[in-house]
């Protein structure tokens, strides 16, 4: 094992793979400062960018994104108290108090330091757990496999949000768009309604940042203004490091909680800051600093959120069962190596899975020293309104959703895919069990598969499959116990501000999914048997749930909607339309005329940029897209009408 190790280590002698760390680095430490997007969407951004790339070298591009999110984040924490991601929540309430006294440089530094000492604990932990959990892991058989992403998705869907039917038929409904295409069971295509698009299914990249990217930037716009206003840094960069040599226990002790955290699908990062944050209070004998810039609830929180990459990169790699939607991607990025996460990993891939241990502590160490030294340039772009900042982003995310397949039905399907994740992000409806059950659909199906092939109904009386259902099963109770009790989880996908959508839209959008499910299972008649076993088992759950939920959203009282609301809602779908359009001008005249008028008419039209500046940007823009395509490979759409 040691020696797969080693092999791994001598990869990062590679200019080349030095280089693609750094890219990774830089990308998700870019966007973690930036509200609403974090990891899942540096992730998903730099997903299209890998495929001409060896496993190897994509894995360490994504890695190095993943790990150094939770880092970065924390510069809006404590500079203007909105968290760049939810799992940064925690260090708001006593990070942005300490900038608001004039120690934002103290909180800063204290943080970097917590974060990357918790990513390295946690890359410790995953290692030490190869040893353990390897004989374990070869020991699985399909049955069992097939319970773990059953876990996984229960999990995902009961624990992750406030709404746990919504959670679970959001895990469905990712189950089911996962089974468009030819089913791996069966010689039949399934939910392709004759369009040759959806004959090899719907790609992975355009699920990621549709439903995470483009339902984000919908709801950033439709907010308004600057990210934030102006706040100095302070003084106390040293005296951050000294708080954190001081508390070392608080270190060491959230790094576990969230490596535990982590280790538990569904749990997340956010429970993991929230749980640490927790701790540093109860186990404090002086708890009336908290919440007024105790320099502890930061440590506590930060020392947690990197190590939770790690812990879940326990289950994903060893198990084929993500614990949450970054997780999510970097398993569907295996898959499209051919790479079954599991027994055949850990016999057969050894090296790579320590490549992504090192890159992740690499990365970590990297993304700490950059944050330190970049830390007043990049709180400047806090201080840029997000509108300015869109275009290139929606560029970027074109480009990237076109790569998949190479087909305008790629950018169609983006876009639907982020109307639908702006909807749910509104509605209460917890989007990463949807990406956790996409991905998993298909090792789901295949293990459902060969379970019934190989041993038939014997499969549900294996001990391990007992235990795992008996596991499931005291999940749903608790679940159920905490809302009879009126407790609620964590909401990692709660929105900021007023709903702009009330309870008729809820009602609504509810029988849109139920009928979306009725639908699939009428249509599945038509699959041979085991084509229609999996959409089956998917359908039939989701469809009681909706019926359920339908019931509790009639008999829950009503939102009452802010003033502004109806407003904000009007604006999201401007800001939505205007995508539209530019699709339509790539589909017309081609990606780079339709990226220029796009870029010029939102600029000067929507943002009201200065006609100068309007025209700098979109030349600019096209350039770095120009130049970006020549290094890379990239292929451009042309449009029907000529173009490119």
């Amino acid at each position: 094992m040691w020696d797969a190790a080693l092999i791994a280590l001598g990869k990062f002698a590679d200019p080349v793979h030095i280089g693609m760390l750094m890219a990774g680095v830089m990308a998700g430490t870019v966007i973690g400062i930036l509200p609403g997007l974090g990891g899942i969407a540096s992730v998903a951004i730099l997903l299209p960018f890998i495929f001409k790339l060896d496993v190897h070298t994509a894995m360490i591009l994504l890695i190095g994104s993943v790990a150094v999110v939770h880092t970065s984040d924390t510069i809006t924490s404590v500079l203007i108290g909105t968290p760049g991601s939810a799992a940064a929540a925690a260090t708001v309430l006593d990070g942005h108090p300490l900038a608001k006294q004039g120690q934002a440089g103290r909180a800063l530094s204290a943080a970097f330091l917590s974060s990357l000492i918790g990513g390295l604990i946690g890359a410790v932990f995953l290692t030490l757990s190869l040893p353990i959990a390897r004989p374990l892991v070869l020991l699985f058989g399909s049955p069992e496999l097939l319970m773990l992403c059953v876990l996984g998705l229960s999990f995902a869907g009961f624990l992750t949000g406030s709404q746990p039917l919504k959670g679970a038929m959001s895990a469905c409904l990712g189950l089911l768009l996962g089974s468009v295409g030819a089913a791996p069971t069966e010689a039949v295509y399934r939910y392709s309604f004759d369009q040759l698009y959806l004959l090899d299914g719907i790609p992975l990249v355009g699920v990621a940042l549709g439903v995470f990217g483009i339902a984000e930037i919908i709801d950033l716009l439709a907010k308004g203004g600057q990210i934030a206003e102006r706040i100095g840094l302070g003084g106390g960069w040293i005296q951050g490091m000294k708080d954190v040599m001081r508390h070392w226990g608080i270190v060491v002790r959230g790094s576990l909680i969230g490596v535990w955290a982590g280790i538990l699908p569904g749990i997340g990062a956010t429970a993991g800051s929230w749980m640490s944050y927790g701790h540093v209070v109860a186990m404090a004998r002086d708890r009336e600093r908290f919440g007024k810039g105790d320099i502890r609830g930061v440590i506590g929180p930060e020392s947690a959120n990197n190590s939770v990459e790690a812990g879940d990169l326990i289950p994903t790699l060893l198990f084929s069962v993500p614990g949450g939607a970054p997780a999510a991607i970097l398993l569907g990025a295996l898959f499209f190596y051919g790479i079954q996460p599991g027994p055949r990993m850990v016999q057969e891939n050894l090296d790579l899975i320590f490549t992504i241990i090192w890159g992740f502590a690499f990365a970590n160490a990297i993304g700490a020293g950059l944050c330190l030294l970049l830390s007043p340039a990049l709180a400047r772009l806090t201080w840029v309104p997000f509108a300015k900042m869109a275009p290139a982003i929606v560029v970027t995310i074109f480009i990237g959703a076109f790569q998949s397949s190479q087909h305008f039905g790629d950018l169609f399907a983006l876009l639907a895919l982020g109307f639908l994740g702006w909807l749910m992000k509104q509605l209460g409806w917890a989007r990463a069990p949807f990406l956790v059950g996409f991905v998993l659909s298909k090792p789901t199906e295949q293990y459902l598969w060969l379970s019934i092939s190989r041993y038939g109904a014997e499969w549900l009386w294996r001990p391990g499959v007992i235990v795992m259902g008996l596991l499931l099963l005291a999940t749903i109770v608790w679940i159920v116990v905490g809302k009879l009790k009126g407790k609620q989880s964590l909401d990692e996908e709660s929105t900021e501000g007023p709903p702009l959508l009330g309870k008729t839209s809820s009602i609504v959008f509810t029988f849109f999914i139920l009928f979306v499910f009725a639908g699939a299972l009428y249509e599945a008649r038509s699959f041979p048997y085991l084509g229609a076993i999996f959409p089956v088992a998917a359908t039939i759950p989701a469809i009681f749930m909706a019926v359920l939920q339908v019931v509790l959203d009639l008999r829950a009282p009503g939102v009452e909607l802010a003033p502004e609301a109806r407003n904000k809602t009007g604006t999201a779908l401007s800001y939505f339309l205007s995508l539209v359009l530019y699709f339509l001008l790539i589909w017309l005249i081609g990606f780079a005329i339709a990226t220029a008028l796009f870029t010029f008419l939102f600029l000067y039209g929507w943002v009201k940029l200065r006609l100068s500046r309007s025209l700098i940007y979109t030349a600019c823009l096209v350039g770095a897209a120009a130049f970006m395509g020549w290094m890379l490979g990239l292929y451009w759409p042309a449009g029907i009408l000529g173009g490119w």
